[in-house]
């Protein structure tokens, strides 16, 4: 990626390589964002932040997408948000997507390939999240912050594991949206959903409660974002890794 990389003579100088690094970085980090969000994040006039977002688009860094709205719309067009682009996420991501996606594929054929195929992948995604959360101590972090904080604790979590994840209310205020604006293993993701799925049961079980998938990186959107309604229950104590609890996803096709 240029702007990432060493600039040839008669591109910008270091200093305005570094601030248009600012603004990728905070799309990655907040997700699809306008034009006022990076200015007021970034101490950036709006005409400032316009022109890095103008050169982050012509090297394919950033794209310009109507801002996806969930819940009841108001009049007027969807503001103007700026994504990442798969390009874009690579500059940051520096993953071993190919071995991956090469080991998932061994996988299934090595289990028989078909439906026993993608259970073996499946039961790999379960056993992976699982190693993941109890290395961050997920469970213990989530049940000390009570019932009001717990999306709020995993979100801490997941960042600290490189998600960059945020919790913020519900439109309908009937619970909570969990909002991770990075995924690791996004490329991967497209190939085997599993990863998602897993992802979103280990959700369930964690907080102890039918959680819904309403968009993955891995399918197009900017953001993956998971519903969570308010508690009405404790969440099993101990480990996670055992529920009754199901959870709704989309996670392997993209949401309308």
């Amino acid at each position: 990626m240029k702007y990432l990389g060493e600039a040839p003579q008669e591109e910008l100088a270091t200093g305005e390589r570094s601030t248009r690094n600012r603004v990728a970085r905070s799309i990655l980090d907040h997700g699809p964002s306008t034009v006022s969000d990076l200015a007021g994040r970034l101490g950036l006039t709006q005409a400032a932040v316009r022109r890095h977002l103008d050169a982050l688009a012509a090297d394919s860094v950033v794209e310009a997408r109507d801002q996806r709205v969930y819940g009841s719309r108001g009049r007027g067009r969807p503001a103007k948000v700026f994504a990442l682009t798969d390009c874009g996420r690579d500059a940051f991501d520096q993953s071993y997507d190919k071995l991956a996606a090469e080991a998932l594929r061994w996988i299934s054929t090595a289990a028989g390939g078909g439906e026993r195929g993608e259970a073996a992948v499946a039961a790999f995604a379960r056993a992976r999240i699982a190693a993941q959360a109890e290395a961050g101590r997920y469970a213990d972090v989530v049940e000390a912050a009570g019932p009001d904080g717990r999306t709020e604790a995993l979100a801490k979590a997941l960042s600290a594991d490189g998600y960059a994840a945020t919790a913020r209310g519900a439109a309908n205020q009937q619970g909570e949206q969990l909002c991770q604006h990075h995924c690791p293993v996004a490329h991967v993701a497209e190939q085997y959903p599993q990863l998602c799925e897993a992802e979103t049961e280990f959700f369930s079980q964690l907080l102890g409660t039918h959680v819904q998938r309403l968009a993955t990186i891995a399918h197009g959107d900017g953001v993956c974002t998971t519903f969570i309604p308010r508690a009405t229950a404790s969440p099993p104590s101990g480990s996670p890794h055992t529920t009754d609890q199901a959870s709704e996803s989309n996670a392997g096709r993209n949401p309308a």
